[in-house]
Parts: structure tokens; sequence; C-alpha cells
């Protein structure tokens, strides 16, 4: 007696583990917008950091602080380690979650 019961609540929670979840009804076309707009914005903190840290090099080159050369080196490494992880932590991701069913 006590043994189906046990099989009845295994069959219930591997039928709750089937769920998987969507976004309701015209909800797609706005998260593909907000989707689209990090992108972008991701792509212009990209350039703008690239751009600093270009800029604090050659400003600490030209007035003679290496302080500041040594940090605009260490902001174009930090961006590149940046775009790397950018480019290779969504598979990541992608491999572990896989359907994203629950």
């Amino acid at each position: 007696m006590f043994a189906n019961l046990q099989d009845t609540g295994l069959q219930a929670a591997t039928f709750a583990a089937q769920v998987c979840p969507k976004a309701p009804p015209g909800a797609q076309t706005h998260v593909d917008d907000i989707l689209g707009y990090v992108l972008w914005g991701v792509g212009i903190l990209f350039f703008l950091g690239v751009v600093v840290a270009v800029g604090s090099v050659v400003a600490g080159r030209v007035f003679g602080m290496p302080h500041a050369s040594t940090a605009g080196i260490i902001g174009l490494v930090v961006v590149f380690i940046a775009v790397i992880g950018y480019l290779i932590l969504p598979g990541i991701l992608d491999a572990m979650i896989g359907s994203g069913c629950v």
C-alpha cells in the first residue's frame, strides 16, 4: 500500500519537472527589443572602455605620468578579458542550463 503511494508521488514530481517556461503571447517582441538595447549598450561600453584606456596610456606618456599609463594598460587588458568572457560565457551557460525546463 505504501509503495504505491510513493510511486504516485514520484510520478507527480517527474511530471512537474517537464514544465518549460515561456513568455506570454505578444511579449517576445518586447523582450527582443530590450535585449537588442542591452547588446548595443554593452558594445558601446566596450568601445568606450578601449577609448578611455588608450587615452590614459597616451596621456600618461605625454605628461610623464607612469601610473596613468599603467592604469590604461590594465584597463585595456580588463576590457579584452571582458570581451572574451562576453563571447564565451553564453555558450557555457547554454550547455549547463540546456533547454531551460525545470
